[in-house]
């Protein structure tokens, strides 16, 4: 299986994976008030992006999980993702220069980060 990672030197696809990394953060950053602490993106078999990003949480959502009310955020964090999956979509598109056949968004909460997770239409 063929996996890349953004923190390899900056130029060919690295440099697209470092731009879905940053592209990703930055519209969580717009979207959520607050972004991730850190992103790494990767493509497996040319097909799968997979971007995996680190304390996600606002406050306000922190608070309800200390509250215990995980789920409640584990369905706010995917509906809003739904809502925003053109836009995430996009930025991967762009990127990558291919069209994104689906898109699905995972959260964990320990260690606390999500998964985004892109099929890729064939090159």
């Amino acid at each position: 299986m063929e996996q890349q990672s953004t923190q390899d030197d900056a130029s060919g696809p690295n440099n697209s994976l470092q731009a879905i990394s940053n592209g990703l953060v930055h519209l969580m950053s717009e979207s959520y008030g607050r972004g991730p602490t850190k992103a790494k993106t990767y493509i497996l078999d040319d097909t799968y992006v997979c971007c995996v990003m680190q304390e996600i949480f606002t406050t306000a959502e922190q608070t309800l999980i200390d509250a215990g009310e995980n789920d409640l955020v584990r369905r706010t964090r995917i509906a809003f993702q739904t809502a925003l999956a053109d836009k995430f979509k996009g930025v991967v598109e762009e990127a990558l220069g291919r069209r994104v056949l689906t898109y699905q968004s995972q959260i964990v909460f320990d260690p606390p980060g999500c998964f985004e997770f892109f099929i890729l239409e064939d090159a």
